[in-house]
């Protein structure tokens, strides 16, 4: 059976308010977005045709051009994100299973004559990756690191008389070439620049503005150098720069005459800006400089550059400022790729993705672990969030086979050069890192590798402070070891993971270095799937389809701590600048605890899952890092529960009070602390201890975090409700009066899709909700939903589950937490069409949990009694917080027929060991067509092979419940070898 639902472009639903993405539609950048001013670029995206050789990445020639296997493609693109996951020898779970392989692009074009005499290049801000180039028929270049750009000169070759040329550019990833999702193919945009031999060569502006700490708020000096060439000969000429406001006004103007050679040459020029208006995270104002070249008293080229006139300064004793305003670097780490759009470049939805972070209080961004498009830059100088800009993952020493190490040192100082380049005049780049995690960093072969690399950014940019992103430094170097030698050369370290005690005995023998966290955090989960409230670690649900993490802030890999820890430790340390959660959205790839499981393909760490869907963690930061009231609610489900069930209900919130009602009944206040740090800044915590910190021994709070003024607490309220259906409403209270609230519903039966849609540019972002007939979401809802768009096509469709090899192309997707996603172009009409879920098509097991990838449900019937199901797990310690093995109070089994059956009887056989025990209780439901509900009659006392009878019922599926003897014990855990039915 199957629904239709529409949205047109006329019945736009606006976003509430509470809503996770920013209710902000503005008109987005060009698709390629060329320099301000310029006339000598255009986009050269269009009419390419594509040839996937392979996806082995065995190397091969590019096809003959009446080939079939050549097809229309539109740059940016993404080949590997069309593919569909699979796991096979030429694939990786940290690549998200989707294929790599060998492609050609290729493109046909003619130019008028009066091009000839012109310089011609190409320009590609990326290709992934070890490219070739070849143009009628030669080999013009090799570009092998897939994330710079480069330029390659196509002059001598190009045919201007009108005749055809041909550009082919081959791409060959490797799986794997990086340790999360790349892409593959030429997924950044392609520029024809054509230029006078007279000209400013590519990345010849350079704006700085100095001494704005001493001038300001009068008058800013602007200072421009421009370098040009003059290929032809030497030319007198004249270069003229001006300066425009973010409003276009010309502020300011300078020319001066110049003598160009064929070797490049720098001309400075010193503006002056009255009253300027500055760029900053509130405010990104931003200016142009436009640069023009005259000779022989004609025009003969034109380009410029947008530029923000801002000061910033990072002190090792009092963080960061931005314009002479203390700030803490509230930040996240992105990998590159866009969810369901793979890693083709689309400036429309990072603005979306950086609208989303802002919305959670985010003001920085580490490009981790590569630099960055330039969509992003230019995004990011727009929206107003400042960038750390990061070159490599790796040096000399690789991380996988075929990353970045095999061309390190022939390439890395041209590769760094250019990241510099293109992003030396956007005012949000703060920090230039030099590399993360590198394993070389701790050998004495590492010491001069950096030592060149640190001299290499200070020579290109002395205005920004050199970074590393470091696991190297979690404890106090030796004198003279490689990890001291090389902090001691840096400006900043982030660090990665580390403890509270480390980051202050770093401080305390390194005053000179600021410190900030480069990682922080680490916790993963899965929206809307929550599991052991009250333990501060807890294990990973391996039962297929249901691979998830909880999140209650709680599941924790060895070298990772829980978001409120790293907010704590942030917070108290005036001298920390800050921190980049990892991650701020979920990112394809790096599924990380479930490394090599088919099919989990996206990572867990995110806020925000990859569709852009809220997690509870999102809201957590939220908390603490924006203003505006707000209070949310976990878990997000008030429908998935037994009458009578125990619910561990928190809240998160900004306000010092929050009233609990559950069916107009007060549940009580609760109230946060009003706190002081130890420098005078006031937080909001409770005080109670948190037991999240194991290395602390002493104190008040021994086995808590204990914040240097004394104190520890949670930064969330909590609340014990026995679960009754109807409405859970969270109310935020600031001196008594309601400030914000949060609303859960108990859903019904799934009965509509509602649609809502968040147009950014050329894009629309299409939510899907599965809803009740009240229109409640349906947090269970699994339906599989089918978009299709009127004025477009589909282009990408998600849900936001790491656990699905679900193709990101297809316009079919499963609803998942009751929601789906779709991308199609701005202005397009959109239907959506809901399948009722379908039967199995053979007898299958299920079960709400299993605590390790050989004792899934399946294994119940497989008719061998040595294999089982059981929801033991065993989690290792962290650095802050011990192992654990402590079983659930319930979980339950389930078995499904391909068609109704009558069934009477079930036959158990548990598992009995040390870590095993028989179950309490045992009870059975069916479905009966809607819901599950207990069968009539039932008789039997648990035992290690335990026979259930009960009145019969005709159904296709069967739940039986089970409660542990022991919960939260060790020996507490349930096996089953045998279920028969």
């Amino acid at each position: 059976m199957t629904f239709d639902f529409v949205l047109t472009r006329r019945q736009m639903i606006a976003l509430a308010a509470a809503a996770t993405t920013a209710p902000v539609v503005l008109g987005g950048a060009p698709r390629a977005v060329a320099e301000p001013g310029s006339q000598r670029s255009v986009d050269f995206g269009g009419d390419w045709r594509f040839s996937l050789l392979n996806t082995t990445g065995e190397d091969a020639q590019a096809p003959a051009p009446d080939d079939p296997s050549w097809r229309a493609v539109e740059l940016p693109h993404d080949w590997s994100i069309e593919l569909d996951p699979v796991d096979d020898e030429f694939t990786t779970g940290g690549t998200g299973f989707l294929p790599g392989g060998l492609g050609w692009y290729r493109k046909t074009f003619a130019l008028p004559p009066e091009t000839a005499g012109k310089k011609i290049s190409v320009e590609f801000d990326g290709v992934y990756m070890d490219s070739e180039t070849i143009f009628n028929g030669q080999r013009v270049g090799a570009h092998p690191y897939g994330y710079t750009g480069f330029a390659i000169d196509l002059t001598e070759l190009t045919r201007t008389d009108g005749g055809e040329n041909e550009l082919l550019v081959k791409a060959r990833n490797q799986i794997p070439s990086s340790r999360w999702y790349s892409g593959s193919g030429i997924y950044r945009d392609v520029h024809l620049v054509v230029t006078d031999p007279v000209h400013v060569v590519r990345h010849g502006i350079t704006v700085t503005t100095p001494g704005l700490a001493e001038s300001l708020p009068g008058r800013a000096t602007v200072h421009v150098d421009t370098t040009a060439v003059a290929e032809s000969g030497a030319t007198r000429a004249e270069l003229t720069v001006v300066l425009r406001d973010p409003e276009g006004a010309e502020v300011a103007r300078a020319t001066t005459p110049v003598d160009l050679a064929p070797q490049p040459r720098t001309f400075g020029l010193d503006l002056r800006v009255d009253d300027p208006q500055l760029w900053s995270v509130a405010s990104p104002a931003l200016h142009t400089a436009e640069v023009s070249l005259s000779a022989g008293g004609s025009a003969v080229d034109s380009t410029g550059t947008p530029f923000g006139i801002r000061w910033f300064a990072f002190d090792p004793e009092r963080g960061f400022s931005l314009n002479g305003e203390p700030m803490k670097l509230q930040g996240v780490n992105l990998h590159h790729d866009l969810g369901a759009l793979g890693a083709a470049t689309s400036y429309d939805a990072i603005v979306r993705q950086l609208r989303i972070m802002r919305s959670m209080g985010v003001n920085a961004v580490r490009t981790s672990h590569n630099p960055p498009s330039p969509q992003l830059l230019r995004a990011a100088e727009r929206e107003g969030v400042l960038l750390q800009v990061e070159a490599f993952d790796c040096w000399r020493t690789g991380k996988t086979d075929h990353d970045y190490h095999r061309f390190f040192d022939e390439h890395s100082d041209a590769d760094l050069t250019e990241m510099i380049e293109a992003a030396k005049n956007c005012p949000a780049v703060i920090m230039w890192s030099i590399g993360n995690e590198i394993p070389d960093s701790t050998s004495p072969v590492g010491v001069p590798i950096a030592r060149r690399l640190v001299d290499r950014v200070r020579a290109l940019d002395p205005t920004r402070p050199v970074v590393i992103g470091s696991d190297k430094h979690r404890s106090v170097p030796a004198d003279g070891s490689p990890q001291d030698e090389i902090l001691r050369m840096l400006d900043g370290v982030g660090l990665n993971y580390n403890n509270a005690s480390s980051v202050d005995e770093l401080h305390a023998k390194y005053p000179q270095v600021f410190l900030f966290e480069s990682e922080s955090s680490s916790e993963t989960s899965t929206r809307g799937v929550y599991d052991s409230p009250h333990q501060l670690n807890t294990g990973e649900n391996h039962t297929p389809g249901k691979r998830g993490t909880s999140s209650y802030d709680n599941n924790l890999s060895s070298w990772t701590y829980s978001g409120e820890y790293g907010l704590k430790k942030d917070r108290d340390r005036a001298f920390f600048a800050g921190q980049f959660l990892w991650s701020g959205i979920d990112y394809i790839g790096e599924p990380t605890p479930y490394s090599d499981v088919f099919p989990v393909k996206a990572s867990f760490f995110g806020a925000v899952d990859t569709a852009g869907f809220a997690k509870d963690q999102y809201h957590l930061f939220r908390s603490q890092w924006t203003r505006e009231p707000m209070v949310h609610l976990v878990p997000m489900n008030w429908t998935d529960h037994r009458p009578g069930e125990p619910v561990a209900v928190w809240t998160h919130s900004n306000a010092p009070t929050v009233e609990l009602l559950l069916n107009g009944r007060s549940l009580g206040e609760k109230s946060f602390d009003r706190k002081t740090t130890t420098d005078g800044r006031e937080y909001l915590e409770t005080t109670e201890p948190t037991g999240d910190d194991k290395t602390v021994t002493d104190g008040p709070f021994p086995g808590s975090y204990t914040s240097p003024n004394g104190s520890a607490g949670k930064l969330h309220l909590t609340w014990e409700v026995p679960f009754e259906p109807g409405e859970l409403v969270a109310v935020a209270k600031r001196d008594g009066a309601e400030v914000a609230r949060d609303v859960l519903r108990t859903a019904g039966a799934a009965a509509e899709v509602r649609l809502s849609r968040e147009d950014v540019g050329a894009l629309s972002f299409v939510t899907a909700e599965v809803v009740d007939a009240d229109g409640v979401l349906v947090p269970s809802a699994e339906h599989e939903l089918t978009f299709t768009a009127t004025g477009g096509q589909v282009l990408g469709t998600d849900n936001g589950k790491q656990d699905s090899a679900e193709n990101y192309g297809s316009a079919t997707r499963k609803a998942f937490g009751g929601k789906a996603l779709a991308i199609v172009p701005a202005g397009a009409d959109v239907r959506v069409t809901m399948a009722v879920p379908a039967r199995p098509a053979e007898t299958t097991a299920d079960a709400s949990y299993s605590g390790s990838a050989d004792t899934v449900p399946a294994a119940m019937i497989d008719g061998d009694p040595a294999t089982g199901w059981s929801n033991h797990y065993a989690k290792e310690a962290t650095g802050l917080l011990p192992a654990i093995s402590a079983a659930h109070a319930r979980d339950w089994v389930s078995i499904a027929w391909p068609e109704p059956r009558q069934v009477d009887a079930a036959e158990l056989t548990f598992t009995v060991d040390s870590a095993h025990a028989v179950p309490a209780s045992i009870e059975v439901r069916y479905w009966d067509g809607s819901r599950f509900v207990p069968v009539r009659g039932q008789s039997g006392d648990p035992a290690a092979t335990t026979r259930i009878t009960f009145e019969p019922v005709t159904t296709d599926r069967l739940r039986i419940e089970l409660t542990t003897a022991n919960p939260d014990a060790e020996n507490g855990f349930l096996g089953i070898g045998e279920l028969l039915v």
